[in-house]
């Protein structure tokens, strides 16, 4: 009984692929003398099976094998390429081995002509069609987890564990992608302290989006970490990045900014390069400010010609340090249409008050999104350095750009 209520209450769309008039009119019979709901389209051919397929939705293909345009497991292969509905076969009674075969060619079932009763084709469509249903779903899992592998990887190639060997600077990040249900895109950052105690950073953002832009985001980002821990600095890396930016882009419209950062705990002074990305911002409890620090050209806009100058800061006994990608701050910040800008952030910044860094970024990027209300869909990144170096006297406003 619940059998017959839920075949009667759910609607199958038919297409019976049958060029012999009297076999479709038995077909046609033996379904209504079912208990199924359903609509049939009849062809009598493949290329116009092919048709009615793209034009409408189909639940369940009864499909001969032998049509004037194609015949045998052809017939099944060509169906199934438009189609994700189930197939099941027809099959004459001197074809023992073609219903076997068709299965493993694709089709859900397959029918003997002549030996069919209106009782098994209900069920036969019925259950193909479930079958069908689960093994998309199936499908669509087994993608799903494929993504999220990939996903990881991605990651971990874009986000890799800082590497941090003493306890007055910590790093902490965020990152979120522009797009829904998308792979991480082309910003990047990484964190390393070196043997001096030095903490070396970068955050960077190739332009565009999507898995090249990623792919040379990860190429940078782990290009940056091996040359760092090699001794590379200052203008000599940015050269060398810029070289692997370029050999590696798969167009010559990419470019790539990015920050360099080098945190000196001892001396307490923090060094940055502009490689055409925006100053970071400087987090006291006195309040936060944007940094005037010098600009250089973007990674990849001028091969060879661009050129990097120093600013050196000298660091307060506590504080952090947050560098962005632009995702941040181009949202929009109300309903006017206006972006939120460096001001905006700041502004929220200067309202936040958050028991560690973690939460910070948490409440910050909270804030701007709710803001932006999903209008400006760029990716977006954000690396906060926390230090405390002791008793270094705090020096507001003092950074000093080197040539």
């Amino acid at each position: 009984m619940t059998e017959q209520l839920t075949a009667r209450s759910e609607l199958y769309r038919i297409l019976l692929v049958e060029d012999d008039d009297g076999d479709a009119l038995l077909v046609e019979e033996l379904l209504l003398d079912t208990d199924l709901t359903h609509t049939l389209v009849r062809c009598r051919t493949a290329a116009e099976a092919r048709r009615a397929l793209t034009a409408a939705p189909v639940d369940c293909v009864l499909l001969d094998l032998h049509l004037p345009d194609a015949s045998g497991m052809e017939t099944v292969q060509a169906v199934q390429r438009d189609t994700h509905a189930a197939i099941i076969v027809l099959t004459g009674l001197d074809e023992p081995r073609a219903g076997v075969d068709a299965l493993a060619a694709g089709a859900q079932d397959y029918l003997i002509k002549g030996k069919v009763e209106p009782d098994l084709m209900q069920r036969a469509v019925r259950y193909a069609a479930q079958r069908k249903q689960a093994e998309r779903a199936n499908a669509d899992l087994q993608l799903g987890r494929l993504r999220a592998e990939e996903n990881a990887r991605l990651e971990r190639g874009l986000l890799p564990e800082p590497l941090l060997s003493s306890a007055t600077v910590t790093a902490s990040s965020r990152y979120y992608p522009g797009r829904a249900q998308a792979l991480l895109g082309g910003d990047f950052l990484d964190v390393v302290q070196t043997d001096d105690g030095q903490v070396h950073a970068i955050i960077g953002d190739v332009s565009g989006h999507g898995p090249d832009a990623a792919a040379l985001g990860v190429c940078l980002r782990i290009a940056w970490r091996a040359l760092t821990l090699g001794g590379h600095r200052d203008r000599r890396l940015l050269h060398l990045l810029e070289q692997i930016h370029i050999a590696e882009r798969t167009g010559s419209d990419l470019f790539t900014t990015c920050t360099l950062i080098t945190l000196d705990p001892d001396a307490g002074t923090l060094t940055l390069y502009l490689a055409g990305h925006h100053e970071p911002l400087l987090v006291t409890p006195e309040g936060a400010q944007e940094v005037a620090a010098a600009h250089g050209v973007a990674l990849g806009i001028a091969p060879g010609l661009g050129t990097w100058h120093a600013t050196v800061l000298r660091l307060p006994a506590r504080g952090a340090l947050v560098a962005y990608t632009d995702g941040l701050i181009e949202g929009f910040a109300d309903g006017t249409g206006a972006r939120l800008g460096v001001e905006g952030l700041l502004r929220i910044i200067d309202t936040i008050d958050a028991p560690d860094p973690g939460t910070h970024l948490d409440q910050l990027i909270a804030r701007t999104r709710t803001l932006n209300a999903d209008r400006h869909t760029d990716d977006l990144a954000v690396l906060r350095l926390d230090w405390n170096t002791g008793p270094v006297a705090p020096v507001r406003n003092a950074w000093l750009t080197v040539p």
